[in-house]
């Protein structure tokens, strides 16, 4: 565990007596500021700042610590209480004058700090509401564009109606032709628009044709031809297996090791897969514990035999094996 900082030498006595009995009670729980952070709900920031010193750590703070340590809060409760009353005037030096700033602060200390996870919801609703606002202004502006091409298209149907009808000129009479100088009369022209639909239809019969004559013509150099014997590769489509693990228990310089990881401690918790969880479920059963497989897979079999392995040596039984626990492992 990293060494912690120095707390300030303005602290007041109460303040330091709290924060380092909450020390002691992390670093027993060998605890990182991560770990914190995700068992209480409060950031890695803040317990940064409430352990070094420089922010006296609200309420419910202290007794979520408490609770995940198996610590008594209520003596922790107690020198809150005290901290905080006397936290306005933890720094040495000539009181400065009041300011109106200061009954509104001391209360705040009082009652205890407004937990940061609270402030984050309140952030995450109002970028929520800007999102609802910037959602009804694009509807808004996709209603306003159909309106529009709406009314160009009611515009062009008004012009093409408003029109004026062009008046028919009478045609005048012509004289007889004779029957020799009679044209016959041309055929119908088809209609513009079932002219491209009969020269499609036509163009996809043709190249139908044309692959059917291809794929005949093929069928019969082939039976032609002497048949080839066309062998195909088998593929496997089986997935790869998982990786096995063997365990070797050794004696390397007075700690125990399965040789699978090389002695390595590294921190692992629930949900983790690889060499050092394979590496704890051999040091496990060495113990007497049963883990079950030796899979490489941090389970619920291998979270119960941690658990009652940590039990068994007076650790905190969290679950994780940090450099405690393996200490503990490797004997």
């Amino acid at each position: 565990m990293p060494r912690s900082k120095v707390l300030p030498a303005e602290l007041d006595p109460s303040a330091r007596q709290l924060i380092e009995h909450l020390r002691r009670l992390k670093d027993h729980g060998e605890l990182t500021m991560r770990q914190l952070a995700a068992k209480t709900g409060y950031s890695a920031r803040s317990w940064e700042r409430y352990l070094g010193g420089t922010t006296l750590p609200p309420g419910e703070a202290v007794e979520a610590l408490a609770r995940i340590t198996g610590a008594d809060p209520v003596p922790l409760f107690a020198l809150h209480e005290v901290a905080a009353a006397t936290w306005g005037s933890r720094r040495a030096g000539p009181a400065a004058p009041p300011r109106p700033t200061v009954p509104v602060r001391e209360r705040q200390h009082q009652e205890g700090q407004q937990p940061e996870r609270q402030q984050e919801q309140e952030q995450e609703q109002e970028q929520g509401q800007e999102q609802e606002q910037k959602q009804e202004l694009e509807q808004e502006q996709q209603r306003e564009r159909v309106r529009e091409g709406r009314g160009e298209q009611g515009a062009e149907r008004e012009e093409k109606q408003g029109q004026p009808i062009q008046p028919i000129r009478p045609t005048e009479p012509q004289a007889a032709a004779p029957a020799s100088s009679i044209e016959p009369t041309p055929s119908p022209a088809p209609a513009p628009g079932r002219f491209p639909h009969i020269a499609l239809t036509a163009g996809v019969v043709a190249l139908t044709v044309a692959v059917l004559a291809a794929v005949l013509l093929m069928l019969r150099l082939d039976e032609d031809g002497a048949p080839a014997a066309v062998v195909v590769s088998p593929r496997t489509t089986t997935a790869s297996p998982p990786p096995t693990y063997t365990c070797r228990i050794t004696r390397v310089d007075g700690h125990w090791s399965a040789g699978i990881n090389h002695g390595r401690n590294t921190e692992i918790f629930y949900g983790a897969t690889g060499a050092d969880v394979a590496e704890a479920q051999c040091l496990l059963r060495r113990a007497g514990i049963s883990p079950g497989g030796i899979d490489g897979m941090f389970g619920p079999l291998t979270l119960r035999a941690v658990k009652a392995f940590q039990q068994r040596a007076g650790l905190v039984d969290d679950g994780m094996l940090g450099p405690r626990s393996w200490k503990a492992l490797r004997g």
